[in-house]
């Protein structure tokens, strides 16, 4: 088997030099974190106070921004200026977000339209603004504990995230003067905390259930490559519905016993820490008392965890529909999950880690703190970037797009370019010739459109296809990078099952002046590259109707026909035959449908003649 070389920029961390220090973390909706990789294993850096949560809230307090436990207490006191949650605003327009504005107490600036602006203490702020003043809380807490300059770090995203929400949070990594080397969806870093990625292949559900938002995944690992099969959950569903259940009844008892419902903004807040704590203590406690004393009065109360449990059911029912409907759109049954991953500090409550595991009939990992586990699986990324972690694969990016060559000399991209590595991506193709046996699989590299701008990487054949009309066969080719870099590209026939595979291994490359230079290339050209290419489909298009119809022109169905309808069939074909080499590609396939119009009453008798061929001598 032959050999060809690609690589990928130079970006691999490599032994004898020095290891900067990169840290993950875990931007959430209800609080985030930040980790590293010491000398052993992945740990979370807690600020000056032991606290490891840092509260995403942000506020503006006599003037000056604060973050954290501060802002969260500001929230009660100050709401208009204090904001929270601004992981749901994350790359959305105004018009994305209007359901989620009604439960904010924090105002849009007026004008606000694609892009979204809070006011907050007199000023205007983007949420990557916002988000870059809880990132940058976090990098001084690393920087305090480390005793070094941050600048770079593996930041987690929902697997759910699009490319706008995934640059916004890359963007207020940048405002925070942190370098984002890699976003990492938030269940790949689950399951990296727990070391999965060890495993040769499985199926992984990733059960997420935060302060405010459900999320379940189901991952497919193979060879180390990480692939999310399905994604769902509940973006108003989490922690905080069990703290206003509890809230609620108490606040119910309270209008009862005391005879005046209670209104205080303070005391209700101490309220609801009370039945906060209460529900943390039910998790290992068979009981508990709930006190609360205000204003001269007390409120006591015993709660069962019995009790609990048939409060909260109707909840946790719901993270299961999104659960079944998950395996559903991955094509799999429960029977075929490996392993179950627990994220988010509600899934410490015993009868959300029981429902979990009846439904998916696994028991489910719970070995590592829920509320840590994405921040703990960002610093294993950030560690084996760093080169932190030897004994592991690095994942890396692909600097340029790799695809391979169609019909009419253009490029078909198969894995994009910045696309993290491990990776992997199979389309199918079909043949152009009647009778065809063999495909010349050619694999090129670059963001052009014609494969005559890009770089030649691989050739092989696959031989032995069996013969059928144009566009008959189905020929799925896979493209699978592994961590180390080596391509592997297979041609199937899927109706065979015949398969050939070429490795393209990383022996030498292209420095990163050369990646820069064809990506710079690619954009100065894209606006001719784009009409090549419409030129090219229309060519090819019109290349196809030409074959099909000579082939016509020798069967009796056009023999039938009259000599008007012959005549309009050549007009037609000599017009599309003028403009065949012309730059007008409009043009060329206004002439396409015209000689297709013309041709309608020959398509027709040939199907005619087909049926009757197909139907001779058979009772009906």
């Amino acid at each position: 088997m032959g050999t060809f070389q690609i690589d990928f920029g130079g970006q691999q961390a490599r032994g004898g030099v020095h290891k900067p220090q990169i840290v993950g973390i875990d931007l959430g909706t209800t609080n985030s974190l930040v980790a590293y990789m010491s000398a052993t294993h992945p740990e979370i850096i807690a600020d000056a106070h032991g606290n490891a949560l840092v509260p995403s809230v942000v506020s503006i307090v006599d003037g000056v921004p604060v973050v954290g436990n501060e802002a969260r207490e500001a929230l009660m006191t100050n709401p208009a200026d204090t904001i929270y949650s601004v992981k749901r605003l994350m790359g959305r327009g105004v018009a994305d977000v209007q359901d989620e504005l009604k439960l904010f107490p924090f105002h849009i600036a007026p004008g606000s339209d694609t892009v979204i602006r809070l006011e907050l203490g007199g000023k205007q702020f983007t949420p990557p603004e916002v988000s870059a003043m809880i990132l940058r809380q976090l990098k001084n807490n690393a920087e305090d504990h480390l005793g070094s300059p941050v600048t770079q770090a593996v930041i987690t995203v929902p697997a759910y995230f699009n490319d706008a929400q995934r640059q916004a949070t890359k963007d207020a990594g940048r405002i925070a003067g942190l370098e984002v080397l890699r976003l990492v969806n938030e269940p790949t870093a689950a399951a990296l905390a727990y070391g999965l990625d060890k495993r040769n292949q499985g199926t992984i559900a990733v059960y997420d259930l935060g302060g405010g938002t459900f999320d379940i995944s189901i991952l497919k690992l193979h060879d180390g490559i990480f692939e999310v099969l399905a994604t769902g959950g509940d973006t108003h569903l989490g922690g905080d519905d069990f703290d206003n259940l509890l809230l609620q009844v108490a606040l119910e008892d309270i209008a009862s016993e005391w005879g005046a419902p209670l209104t205080d903004p303070a005391a209700v807040q101490t309220l609801r820490r009370a039945v906060i704590d209460a529900k943390h203590e039910l998790s290992t406690l068979p009981f508990v008392t709930i006190i609360f004393d205000w204003a001269g009065k007390q409120y006591l109360r015993e709660l069962t965890r019995e009790v609990f449990e048939k409060l909260i059911t109707p909840i946790v029912d719901r993270t299961l529909g999104p659960c079944r409907q998950a395996m559903k759109d991955a094509g799999i049954t429960h029977e075929q999950i490996d392993e179950v991953v627990l994220v988010g500090g509600s899934t410490r409550i015993p009868l959300v880690r029981a429902a979990v595991e009846t439904l998916f009939r696994a028991k489910p990992h719970t070995e590592l703190d829920p509320d840590k586990v994405v921040a703990l699986g960002a610093a294993v990324q950030a560690g084996i970037l760093s080169g932190h972690v030897e004994d592991q694969l690095l994942l890396d990016v692909t600097p340029l797009s790799l695809g391979i060559e169609t019909m009419g000399g253009l490029v078909s991209r198969i894995i994009g370019r910045n696309s993290t590595i491990p990776a992997s991506a199979t389309e199918s193709f079909t043949t152009g010739v009647d009778g065809q046996t063999n495909v010349l699989i050619h694999v090129v590299q670059g963001e052009r459109e014609l494969v005559k701008d890009c770089r030649s990487l691989a050739r092989f054949d696959l031989k032995g296809i069996a013969p059928m009309q144009a566009g008959m066969a189905r020929i799925s080719v896979k493209f699978l990078i592994d961590a180390n870099g080596i391509l592997q590209v297979s041609a199937k026939d899927d109706r065979t099952g015949l398969e050939q595979t070429m490795e393209v291994k990383p022996s030498y490359g292209l420095t990163d002046e050369q990646v820069e230079a064809m990506v710079e290339e690619s954009i100065d050209n894209a606006e001719a590259d784009f009409h090549a290419r419409q030129i090219r489909e229309a060519q090819v298009e019109a290349d196809q109707v030409m074959q099909a119809l000579d082939k016509a022109r020798r069967s009796d169905a056009y023999m039938a026909l009259s000599d008007r309808e012959r005549d309009l069939i050549d007009r037609a074909l000599n017009e599309l035959l003028v403009v065949y080499h012309g730059q007008d590609h409009l043009l060329l396939r206004k002439k396409i449908e015209a000689l297709d119009k013309a041709s309608r009453s020959l398509a027709e008798n040939m199907m005619n003649t087909a049926i009757n061929t197909a139907l001779k001598g058979t009772k009906i």
